[in-house]
């Protein structure tokens, strides 16, 4: 039972870290949904884990508020997201911004030459 545990422990850590690691790069912010529920889910494992372990019963309820925690959450960005236009779905990179910056900053140029003809 105790190298089972320690394999499975082990698996929990790196399921953890890979989703960290995703929700850091992204890109969009589905994924970072995506990648947040998939830690409470590697959160839960580990809990479970740990109670069956230790033969421990009184863990339930947190499994229980955890598992609904995480799926409200989840519903919630999924419903907010459908309405978000596809520009903001995505983090811009500092490339994309300084380009829009430049484009913004010249068409402003453009309107104030316009109005002082």
């Amino acid at each position: 039972m105790t190298i089972v545990t320690i394999v499975c422990g082990i698996l929990l850590v790196v399921a953890g870290i890979l989703a960290l690691i995703r929700v850091e790069r992204g890109p969009s912010m589905l994924n970072r949904t995506i990648a947040l529920d998939v830690f409470a889910t590697v959160l839960i494992g580990a809990i479970a884990l740990e109670a069956a372990y230790s033969r421990r019963t009184d863990t339930l309820p947190i499994l229980v508020v955890l598992s609904l925690v995480g799926f409200v959450g989840s519903v919630s960005v999924a419903r907010f997201a459908a309405k978000e236009p596809d520009e903001a779905r995505r983090v811009r990179t500092p490339k994309e911004i300084a380009h829009d910056e430049e484009v913004r900053r010249r068409a402003e140029e453009k309107r104030e030459q316009g109005g002082a003809l």
